[in-house]
């Protein structure tokens, strides 16, 4: 990859420096870019402020995993609709892994909304700033779109999902209690 010019970097980075003081100010910054990557069903890359790649997870909606049950339909829905497109994205925050936290429009479809009423994604309650999404879900629930056709133990939100794939990975990682034989001698491979 060839670095950019001079001149482009710092755009970037007064670019970067104007979202961080606005978002300390309490007010949403609005960008302009193009989507160049869908990591999943919540989460893009996008082209933004002098061809600087931001990784945005989008507000208020959680879609599932990839490894769960609808994570890759969720992810090919969010392709089709942004994918190579220019959109708005308003930015309301970051979150603890340095992804932008927004809103994506194209034109005046709000893309973060589609995915909630289409049933690829829930309204992430946590962090929910009206009802608009609830209703949604709600409707496409009611409906059985989406990830709300699938068997009911199937339907695990992503945040409860995360939890238990979480809870797994330290029991694995817990060391053997002392009453367990370990092997020993040479030769034995676990």
């Amino acid at each position: 990859m060839y670095p950019l010019p001079a001149r482009w970097q710092q755009a970037g980075l007064l670019g970067m420096a104007l979202v961080f003081a606005c978002l300390a100010a309490g007010a949403s910054q609005t960008l302009s870019g193009r989507i160049v990557g869908v990591v999943d069903g919540d989460t893009v890359k996008a082209l933004v402020a002098g061809n600087r790649q931001w990784r945005i997870r989008l507000a208020e909606i959680d879609a599932p995993e990839k490894r769960q049950p609808w994570g890759k339909r969720a992810k090919q829905a969010l392709a089709a609709k942004i994918f190579g497109k220019e959109v708005r994205i308003v930015v309301t925050g970051q979150d603890r892994y340095g992804r932008w936290i927004g809103k994506i429009y194209l034109g005046d479809r709000d893309i973060n909304r589609e995915m909630v009423r289409e049933g690829h994604a829930w309204a992430y309650r946590k962090y929910l700033r009206g009802r608009n999404l609830l209703d949604d879900e709600a409707e496409a629930r009611r409906e059985h779109r989406g990830l709300w056709s699938l068997p009911e133990e199937s339907r695990i939100p992503p945040w409860k999902w995360r939890s238990k794939k979480h809870r797994r990975k330290i029991r694995m990682m817990a060391p053997a209690p002392d009453n367990i034989p370990r092997p020993s001698g040479r030769g034995q491979h676990a």
